[in-house]
């Protein structure tokens, strides 16, 4: 049994290509970004919301790995793809040698961060939770014609920055955006991603910590 971490997953072809796939897929479908950009900050943003709460070193790095490979099921379908990403996920750290107790995090998370069936069942979904609906940033717009632009795209187009900040001893995690309104009101924020914000509070509930919106330094949630 092997110790895997988001570097072996970096190297393997296999994950290479279904993320790859996934995001040129997606993008033909009119979504945003769902590739390596987006795999490696989900990864890392994962990993630190439990380091900075002082989880084990070996949870975090699980986290992390969870984060990179959980949305590697949009290569099959949008549809149910933490489902469909699970059994894909299971199938690579299998092959890479991990043990079936770390399997078991990593598979249960992927397979419980989308807002339409998901729950924080353990630290590493709750999370993967955090990290993944975090990442809202102009940078994830495929779409290069602004006239066409629809919501997603405004919202993250209008989003010049967004990160995780977490506070170990007031128990506090929020999410901070910078948002240009001249592209798109903080409304429309909240017209498409209300229900990842409530997903957000329960996976901070989860690890004891309250969760806060802040958009423009106005706290919202």
């Amino acid at each position: 049994m092997s110790k895997i971490t988001v570097e072996d997953l970096k190297k393997d072809h296999e994950i290479s290509v279904y993320l790859a796939c996934s995001t040129e897929y997606l993008g033909r479908l009119g979504f945003t970004e769902h590739g390596k950009r987006h795999a490696s900050i989900i990864s890392d943003r994962a990993y630190h919301v439990l380091e900075d709460l002082g989880y084990e070193e070996r949870e975090c790095q699980l986290a992390a790995v969870a984060g990179y490979i959980h949305d590697i099921g949009n290569m099959i379908n949008r549809y149910n793809h933490g489902g469909t990403g699970a059994v894909m996920a299971y199938n690579v750290v299998s092959r890479l040698g991990m043990p079936p107790e770390e399997i078991a995090l990593v598979i249960s998370a992927i397979g419980n961060h989308e807002e339409e069936r998901g729950n924080a069942i353990n630290p590493v979904a709750a999370a993967l939770i955090l990290a993944d609906k975090s990442d809202v940033h102009r940078s994830r717009v495929t779409n290069k014609d602004f006239a066409t632009f629809e919501i997603h795209d405004r919202v993250n187009y209008a989003a010049n920055s967004s990160k995780l900040v977490v506070d170990k001893h007031l128990r506090r995690i929020a999410l901070e955006i910078v948002i240009d309104t001249n592209i798109c009101p903080v409304m429309e924020y909240f017209e498409i991603f209300l229900a990842r914000m409530i997903m957000c509070r329960r996976a901070a509930d989860f690890l004891n910590c309250q969760f806060s919106l802040v958009i423009n330094n106005n706290q919202l949630l």
